[in-house]
Order: C-alpha cells, then sequence, then structure tokens
C-alpha cells in the first residue's frame, strides 16, 4: 500500500511508505502555507505516534511556527484547541480507524476546519516543489505545552445550554465505554463521571494497542455488547482511535447502528435549536425524516467531513453529521466529536427519561447495503458508468454533486468512485436489507444491460 495522500491528510503504514523523510515534507509544506503563526499538535495514542510528533514539532519550529503540544488528545480536543489559542491551524497525528501500524497527518486551519480542496491544494502543491520557508536560528518557532486541553473540552461540552448537567447526574446512569486504547481513554471516561456517570472501562489505556479491528463496526463490538449482556448497564459507547466517532448500544446489548448517531443527536438538538441540518449523500433517509419532525430541512453534502460542514455553514444549519457516528455540533467547532455526541445522548435519554433501547425503538427503522461494482469486469472507466447510471435514471432526477445518488420511493441507491481502487462503490437503502440489496441489483442490471 503505497501512501495516501489527499486533501484530507497524508496516510500510510509507518517505517514504510510514512517515513521521516514525508513527515517533514509535508509539514514543512503546511507550515509554509500558514507561513507562520501558531499551531496546535495533538496526536493518538499509537505507538509511533511520540516519534511522528517529535518530527512534526521540529519541522514546524523550522519554518517558524510556535507550537502548542496537546499530547494524547482526541481530534476534536485538538480542533478545540485551535480555537482556544486562537492558532493558525493545527496537526493531528492519527489514522483514525486504521491499524496499528498506520499513521497519518490531518491538518486544521485557522477555523478549526479541516483543510477544503482549494487549501489543500495549495499545501501539496508546495511539497511537491518544495520551496519551503526554513528560518535561520533567531526566527524559528517556540514549543509550548497544555495540559488542560482535555478538561477545557470537557467544560466546553458541560457549558452548553442544552446539558443540564444536573439532570443527568440525578439519573445515576452506569455507562460501558471500549475506548479501543486510542486517544479518547481519558477524555470520554472524565466527561462521563463529570456528568455523574457510573463509568465501566473497557480498553481505555491510551497504549495504542488496539485489542479488536479500531473502526467501530458492528462485526467490531461484540465484547462490549456481550459485556452490557452480562452486567447492569444503561448505555454502551465506543469510539475510534482518535475520538472523533461514536457508536452506542443500549442496555440490552443491542447496537444502535452507525448511523443512528447523529440521528439522535439531531433530534435532541432540534428540540432545543430549531433550523436545518446537514449530513453526506451516504448516510441513512432517517436524518432526514427526524429533520422532517420538526418541519425543517436535512441538506446533503458530498462525502467528506469538511463537504458536510461547508455545506452546514452555507445553508445556516443548526447541527450536522456523518452516518460513519460523527456528530458535528457547531456550537463547539466544525468537526466530528464523540465527546459532545456522548453528552447530547445523555441529555436526551434524560429528559425524556427513556432508556436507551426504548428511544432507539422510536427511530425511523432502515437498513443499508455496501457492494462494489469491479470496472475491470465491465470494460469500462468509473466516469462513463457513472454517465449511464445518469443517463439511465434521468427521469428520477438524480443528484451528481457526488457521483450519482437515484431517491426512489422505496429507498436510494448511490454510486460513487473510489480514489484507490479501480471500483464503482454502490450502497443502497431500504426498509430491510434484502430490499437495499434488491434496490441496488435491479439498478445495477439496467446499467449492466
Amino acid at each position: 500500500m503505497a501512501l495516501m495522500i489527499s486533501v484530507s491528510g497524508i496516510r500510510g503504514i509507518f517505517g514504510s511508505h510514512l517515513t521521516p523523510e514525508n513527515l517533514v515534507t509535508y509539514t514543512a509544506a503546511y507550515g509554509t502555507w500558514l507561513d507562520g503563526g501558531t499551531v496546535v499538535v495533538g496526536r493518538d495514542s499509537r505507538v509511533t505516534g511520540q516519534i511522528c510528533e517529535d518530527i512534526v514539532c521540529a519541522t514546524l519550529q523550522s519554518v517558524g511556527c510556535d507550537v502548542v503540544k496537546v499530547g494524547i488528545a482526541p481530534t476534536p480536543t485538538v480542533a478545540m484547541g485551535v480555537l482556544k489559542h486562537k492558532a493558525a491551524g493545527g496537526i493531528i497525528l492519527t489514522a483514525s480507524h486504521n491499524p496499528a501500524q498506520w499513521n497519518a497527518l490531518k491538518l486544521l486551519n485557522s477555523k478549526s476546519e479541516f483543510l477544503d480542496a482549494d487549501q489543500g491544494s495549495e499545501v501539496l502543491a508546495i511539497a511537491e516543489k518544495g520551496n519551503f520557508s526554513y528560518k535561520l536560528f533567531d526566527e524559528i518557532g517556540s514549543i509550548s505545552e497544555d495540559d488542560q486541553s482535555i478538561q477545557s473540552h470537557i467544560e466546553a461540552v458541560l457549558a452548553l445550554p442544552y446539558v443540564d448537567v444536573e439532570l443527568i447526574r440525578s439519573k445515576k446512569f452506569t455507562v460501558a465505554v471500549d475506548a479501543v486504547n486510542g486517544a479518547g481513554s481519558y477524555a470520554l471516561p472524565n466527561l462521563l463521571e463529570a456528568l455523574g456517570v457510573n463509568v465501566k472501562r473497557l480498553y481505555c489505556e491510551p497504549t495504542g494497542i488496539f485489542p479488536h479491528n479500531p473502526e467501530p463496526l458492528p462485526a467490531h463490538l461484540t465484547e462490549i455488547c456481550d459485556f452490557i449482556k452480562k452486567n447492569d448497564v444503561d448505555l454502551g459507547v465506543v469510539t475510534d482511535p482518535d475520538g472523533d466517532r461514536l457508536a452506542l448500544v443500549d442496555e440490552n446489548g443491542r447496537l444502535y447502528g452507525e448511523e443512528y448517531t447523529q440521528v439522535a443527536a439531531f433530534d435532541l438538538m432540534l428540540s432545543k435549536k430549531p433550523g436545518d441540518t446537514a449530513t453526506n449523500l451516504s448516510s441513512s433517509r432517517a436524518a432526514d425524516d427526524i429533520t422532517a419532525k420538526y418541519g425543517k430541512t436535512c441538506h446533503r453534502a458530498a462525502v467528506g467531513e469538511i463537504n458536510v460542514v461547508k455545506v452546514m455553514q452555507q445553508n445556516g444549519a443548526v447541527i450536522s453529521g456523518e452516518g460513519n457516528g460523527g456528530v458535528i455540533n457547531p456550537d463547539l467547532h466544525p468537526g466530528r466529536d464523540a465527546l459532545v455526541g456522548t453528552a447530547m445522548i445523555l441529555q436526551l435519554l434524560a429528559e425524556r427519561n427513556l432508556k436507551a433501547s426504548a428511544y432507539r425503538d422510536t427511530l425511523p427503522e432502515y437498513e443499508m447495503s455496501k457492494q462494489k461494482i469491479e470496472l475491470k469486469d465491465l470494460g469500462v472507466d468509473a466516469d462513463d458508468l457513472l454517465e449511464k447510471v445518469k443517463t439511465e435514471f434521468a427521469d428520477h432526477n438524480p443528484n451528481t454533486t457526488d457521483g450519482v445518488k437515484i431517491d426512489f420511493e422505496e429507498g436510494w441507491v448511490h454510486f460513487r468512485k473510489s480514489n484507490t481502487e479501480p471500483i464503482v462503490r454502490v450502497y443502497s437503502e431500504a426498509a430491510t436489507a434484502e430490499k437495499a440489496q434488491k434496490l441496488a441489483r435491479e439498478v445495477i442490471s439496467v446499467i449492466e444491460a
């Protein structure tokens, strides 16, 4: 697997493709693009995090940036740190849900947003040309540390006007936490304890040794589900290694499904602060349904966190997210945040006086199917295939913001080309998994004819 370079970050297996040399190259390019200023640097718990942090911080200094180190901290905590320190930007050293041998640079701008396509392209162009603004000895940047970043993040969550700390405390919830030994290992339990919750910790030591596949998908979360079935627990919360995605488990050990984290957060926010919402094109129709319940519109964006944030901002949406367990609450910062998502879910359960399972049963029920088309089998390229989908289903007014998405009364089908493989991804949704698969097959059969 080669180094994966995109506007969303620089990712690879450390020591193989992600090397000290390319860490210096892309960090120097980013610092040159910033033209100095303060950069907040944080990392997840991976074994390679410390060495990557040392290289990145020294490189930032060399191009005249002052560095504020926050150590092992969730990605949203670093994002909050950019705002706290009025920084020019931020770097998070994390490969998100990738296995432990991976690491990556994720880059934030001064608004605490991930770089958009234009900004990312500028950084990559500087890296390619190698035109770095290295400084002389009397102009290099400084290094300082902020060991209160997680606490500041927690306090900001608790200060939200729709988080009633005393009400949540009065419920005496017991919550099981699986932080996969990642960056949320201290942050998430500390938040819960501040809310008066009895915390049951599963894998909350930030060793970077992930006890199971770190992506919070159903197949990887059997242990916490079994734990809850055997113990008196009100809710289970699971996050990925960098603490921005949130999966939920009810008191019976049943997974909510990753699509329903943002749906629940939308439900709480719209009950407090009416307005539109935003999510990506591949997220569940349940997001539209819950938004429509409040007479508002759910706006759809291309897949990718920064794309959702831009659509949220353009439409003045009060909340947004992604169907991978991402809650984006602009009252804190413009990025996914498992901490604020957890507080919002507990607030919802507390004020509605519902068990987690009873609340989940109130939400619209959909199932997704995720398939792919091997382009080599068809003898066409991705763009030709997408054009054919668009033409064949023109009567359905397909959305071409990101690939081609076709909405039917009974569900939808979304075609997107992969940036890394010669395939087209096909996501579909309907009332059941079988119907979602059937819907996708019906569309595929038309374009293959």
